[in-house]
């Protein structure tokens, strides 16, 4: 966790079958083997079963409100050399009543709920536990910063890549998402077949994320690399093109990105034995410390569309600041 901010976890509670591969009408469902294989499938239906115009109906509002319910179309984001994504996403507050959504996804709404509650419970708060304990705080620190009916942007994403054209790859050089950090505590995804995913290591190169059957690919973000004065490291990571034999296969992701209550102002939890100890990396200056609130909805307005400036660290390196943190993109 003090090197790259990433780990998998299993036996989290979903079987493979819960996962799903195979949409199942819900009428059909009258077992726990057809009734759990479904989160991937309900993950396609807002983009598979969903027409362009309540799509439209529905389209997030990021610049304006720095919110990403609802969807993220494609071509939203701009990725290098003119190109822009082919990345198309829906996302639901945990709350799924803070907003409507498309016809066709309403019947699974019960079961998107759960599964947020279940991420929620049985995934994030035992992952916050020990990295409380990791610190050497009471346990329950950073869960009590991560309310479930507090006010806050925690949701499910899920995201869909479409194969882009070769004149796009050649252009970005066969990147569709730029290194960069996530912008919450952790986000949680569901492993699936279809590569694409890296992290930038130590020694300055690209890893493959490895499949694994029904794990979890759990990563830190920036403001629990905040919160815990960089002892825990946000994870650079970026999205490149599939290799070759899975290169005309949609890329279909399932996410749950975690954030700590909107009002938590992320300053090091310097009462930390191991922060006394190791010392406290800082990005600002407490009093300038952003609130979650503030950093999410920043990062969510200015991502993709603002314009990025060459970092002097390094060519490979791009920034822009946000909320007055300087945030670097990796190419």
């Amino acid at each position: 966790m003090v090197d790259h901010g990433f780990f998998y976890v299993i036996n989290h509670g979903y079987t493979t079958n819960e996962v799903g591969t195979h949409l199942r009408p819900k009428a059909s469902v009258s077992d726990r083997h057809s009734k759990s294989e479904r989160i991937f499938d309900i993950a396609n239906v807002p983009f598979e079963h969903v027409t362009s115009e309540e799509k439209t109906t529905y389209a997030g509002t990021m610049k304006d409100t720095g919110s990403y319910q609802g969807y993220k179309s494609r071509q939203y984001w701009h990725i290098d050399g003119g190109v822009r994504d082919q990345v198309e996403h829906y996302n639901i507050n945990r709350d799924i009543t803070k907003r409507g959504h498309p016809e066709p996804l309403r019947p699974f709404l019960p079961e998107i709920s759960q599964f947020a509650r279940h991420n929620h419970f049985n995934v994030l708060h035992p992952i916050l536990r020990l990295f409380a304990l990791g610190l050497e705080l009471p346990e329950n620190t950073l869960v009590n910063i991560h309310g479930y009916d507090s006010v806050g942007e925690t949701y499910v994403r899920f995201m869909k890549y479409y194969p882009r054209s070769e004149e796009e790859e050649i252009k970005t050089k066969n990147i569709w998402l730029k290194g960069h950090t996530d912008f919450g505590t952790v986000t949680i995804l569901y492993s699936q077949p279809v590569s694409g995913l890296q992290i930038l290591v130590r020694d300055g190169s690209w890893k493959w994320v490895k499949h694994i059957e029904n794990a979890l690919v759990v990563n830190v973000g920036d403001a629990l690399e905040f919160l815990s004065g960089g002892f825990y490291r946000a994870t650079i990571h970026r999205v490149t093109q599939p290799p070759e034999d899975q290169r005309q296969a949609t890329r279909l992701g399932v996410f749950y990105f975690c954030l700590s209550n909107d009002d938590v102002k992320l300053v090091p939890l310097s009462e930390s034995p191991i922060l006394q100890r190791v010392g406290i990396t800082r990005r600002f200056e407490d009093a300038a410390a952003p609130t979650m609130e503030e950093w999410r909805k920043g990062r969510t307005a200015q991502y993709g569309q603002s314009e990025l400036k060459p970092s002097s660290e390094s060519a490979k390196v791009e920034e822009e600041v946000i909320a007055g943190v300087v945030v670097k993109h990796y190419n």
